[in-house]
């Protein structure tokens, strides 16, 4: 089946839009249930009333595993702020508002964050088994909560489409923690932007009455769980310095 060029690709698949639908096709070497698992938590957030693309259809082409969603039309909140620096603020509000929206959401259904850290720290490359026990055990010794996390919550997984906001990418959610959220966001946005990542985790304890504190005692356990994913984007000492906090 011929889909023509991607309009995205990602660390896990490729996504293409055909016949006004979005096709995400995932690479050969997942996991064979990888696509159903990441349609579940979408249709989960879908389910809880927030603004997220519908799932048509979970299938196999060519061999590979396709989930077939909904297309959204608009621009990103990411493009928008990058053409509107002077509103850099504004819609940074804006995504921590929607963001503070779904951490409102108790979660039940979808994979707990404790598992998935606890799996990610384990399979971490480049950390010492020492190191990783002492990560181990520093989750084990923080509270979480049962509350939906997007887990790669940013501004380009934010599409503007008419006077609503859809919230895209869905595949690191899980059930657990606000703060362990807010510190990956912070961590995805100082990759690229020190300044940027200072005026999110701002906005969000403003707004959230949380402290910076309390978000970043997430900060050995996030990074290491980063590591763990291997991207080709992200600079593997930086985390390791996080993680050595610890």
């Amino acid at each position: 089946m011929n889909l023509g060029t991607p309009i995205a690709t990602g660390n896990t698949a490729k996504v293409y839009l055909y016949q006004n639908k979005i096709y995400k096709v995932f690479n050969e070497y997942l996991p064979v249930k990888e696509s159903q698992k990441e349609a579940k938590k979408q249709q989960y957030a879908h389910s809880c009333g927030l603004h997220v693309p519908e799932i048509y259809e979970v299938k196999n082409i060519d061999g590979k595993q396709v989930i077939i969603m909904e297309h959204i039309k608009g621009r990103t909140l990411g493009d928008l702020l990058t053409d509107n620096m002077e509103k850099t603020e504004y819609y940074m509000g804006w995504s921590v508002d929607i963001q503070m929206g779904i951490h409102q959401l108790n979660a039940h259904s979808i994979e707990p964050m404790f598992e998935k850290l606890h799996r990610q720290i384990e399979s971490a490359p480049d950390l010492e088994d020492g190191v990783k026990t002492r990560l181990l055990k520093k989750l084990d010794s923080m509270t979480l909560e049962e509350k939906l996390c997007h887990g790669d919550f940013h501004l380009y997984n934010l599409i503007l489409s008419g006077d609503k906001v859809a919230i895209i990418d869905w595949v690191d959610s899980s059930a657990g923690d606000r703060r362990a959220d807010v510190y990956r966001s912070y961590l995805l946005y100082s990759q690229v932007s020190e300044e940027l990542a200072e005026l999110y985790i701002r906005l969000y304890c403003e707004k959230s009455g949380l402290s910076k504190d309390e978000i970043f005692q997430w900060a050995p356990i996030i990074a290491a769980a980063r590591l763990s994913e291997r991207v080709s984007s992200e600079d593997p000492k930086r985390l390791l310095e996080i993680v050595h906090q610890v």
